[in-house]
Parts: structure tokens; C-alpha cells; sequence
């Protein structure tokens, strides 16, 4: 069988790469000027190991600071590529806060973002100031006051649907602010920590952290209910002193078509 190519002249082949990152040491996913990003760490890999200059379409661009477990990203490499080597390859190369989880050859009518009909995140707190363990002060974020778990999935839920969520993020010029949130819920495990599971057909700049930071003031009984109805329905943006912390949010799990 046949593998599947960009264009079947030119001799290239799309590649579907799934990673994990701490991204406590980088500015974001995408490039820019002087700093240190992910995208840019992740293409001169790639360019090395293939021998060619490469860029990447990713799935989410995450905000300076936040991790993901379950990242997607695609690349059109010279046919001559050994997709089997290449996950090894790039993890001898990067630094061990990126992983490189899976490599697989797929066709054209993949696109790491725009076939994407899901992306899921999870949010970690730990509330009642209590002590942050060491081993954790990188993807939890400590909160001195305790939070009303009821309270949080209440004012959560008020958010889930499709709106315009322009109170709840980072206005960027000529980007629409309306999504679908599917699901924004909240458990307790068994250490204490609060864990949110967000998931919406995509997310606006900072739109996470936005909606953390409002529902928290809930759960700590600093506003109600109805302030949370009244600013996704009157677009009042969300103060930035209320926005959380990206260490807390990892992006978990991007989902496809079949």
C-alpha cells in the first residue's frame, strides 16, 4: 500500500506526532523573537533529524507556562523520512521536559487543527493553604482559601453551551470569542486536590484560566451565581488579577473523526 503524501510529486509525507511537555521553561507553544519556545525547540529537532526545513501545525497553542500530556501536532517530511526512528531520534535531541509520545504516517485530509473536534484540559488546585509537596509545584497551583466544591460545579455549569465568551479571555482582533464549552467540571480526589475537566471544540487566548479565576470567587463565596450569568450575558471582562496561574492547566487529550 501506497503512503500517503502531501502532494505525490513532490515526495513528501504528512506525519501525525503525539507529545507531552513541561512548559515551565518556555514562553508558549509558538514562536517569537529572543525567547525560547516550544515550537521553535521541536522544529529544529525535526529539521535535523529529516534533514529539511520543517513547520508544524499543532493542535493548541498553549500559553507560556502550561503543560500538556496529550498534544497533537502534524508535519510534511521528505518521503524518505523513517517515521519508525523518528520519535527516538527527536527524544535523543530535545531536552527531557518534551517528550515525543507517538509518530504516525497519515493522510492529507489530516490537519492537527483544524479536523480537531475536541481539545480537554484539566485545571489542579490546592486549596485551604495547605502545603504545595515539592514534586508538585510545577502543575498545581495552592490557593489559601477553601473552596466550596458544589459551589464550583454549580458556577461551572452555568458556563457549559455554546456562547460568546469574550468576558472569559484575551481579545485578539479578527478571532471570533464564540465556542462550545462541552463539559467544565470539578472532583475532589483522594489527596485533596481540586481537578477540574474542561473541554470545548476549541479555546479563545487565556479562556481556561479565565474561567477558573471566576468560578474560584464563587467557591470562596466572594461573589454568587448570578455574577457569574451576569458577565458571560453583559461581556463584562473578567478582572486580571481573577486570571489563574498556567502552571495548573495541562492540556490532556485532543480529539478527531475517526
Amino acid at each position: 500500500m501506497s503512503e500517503p503524501t502531501l502532494y505525490a510529486e513532490s515526495g513528501f509525507l504528512r506525519l501525525r506526532i503525539d507529545l507531552a511537555y513541561d512548559g515551565t521553561n518556555y514562553f508558549g507553544w509558538a514562536k517569537q523573537p529572543d525567547r525560547r519556545t516550544l515550537q521553535e525547540e521541536i522544529e529544529n529537532a525535526l529539521s535535523t533529524a529529516t534533514q529539511s526545513p520543517i513547520e508544524t501545525i499543532v493542535a493548541g497553542r498553549t500559553d507560556a507556562g502550561v503543560h500538556a500530556s496529550g498534544q497533537v501536532l502534524h508535519v510534511d517530511v521528505p518521503k524518505t523520512t523513517d517515521s519508525d526512528a523518528l520519535a527516538f531520534k527527536l527524544n535523543c535531541m530535545l531536552d527531557e521536559d518534551i517528550r515525543i509520545l507517538k509518530v504516525k504516517v497519515v493522510t492529507t485530509a489530516f490537519h492537527a487543527r483544524f479536523t480537531a473536534t475536541q481539545r480537554s484540559y484539566t485545571y489542579t488546585i490546592l486549596d485551604g493553604n495547605r502545603v504545595l509537596p515539592p514534586l508538585h509545584r510545577l502543575d498545581v497551583v495552592p490557593w489559601y482559601r477553601t473552596l466550596d466544591i458544589d459551589l464550583l460545579n454549580s458556577a461551572s455549569s452555568l458556563l457549559v453551551g455554546n456562547h460568546d465568551f469574550v468576558a472569559f479571555c484575551k481579545f485578539r482582533e479578527g478571532q471570533t470569542t464564540v465556542r462550545n464549552l462541552l463539559r467544565f467540571n470539578w472532583i475532589r480526589d483522594d489527596e485533596g486536590y481540586l481537578i477540574a475537566d474542561i473541554a470545548a471544540d476549541a479555546f479563545c487566548y487565556s479562556m481556561v484560566r479565565n474561567l477558573v479565576g471566576a468560578v474560584v470567587c464563587v467557591a470562596e463565596g466572594r461573589n454568587n451565581l448570578d455574577w457569574i450569568v451576569a458577565m458571560l450575558a453583559n461581556k463584562e471582562r473578567v478582572p486580571d488579577s481573577l486570571v489563574f496561574e498556567a502552571r495548573g492547566l495541562t492540556l490532556r487529550h485532543v480529539e478527531y473523526p475517526e
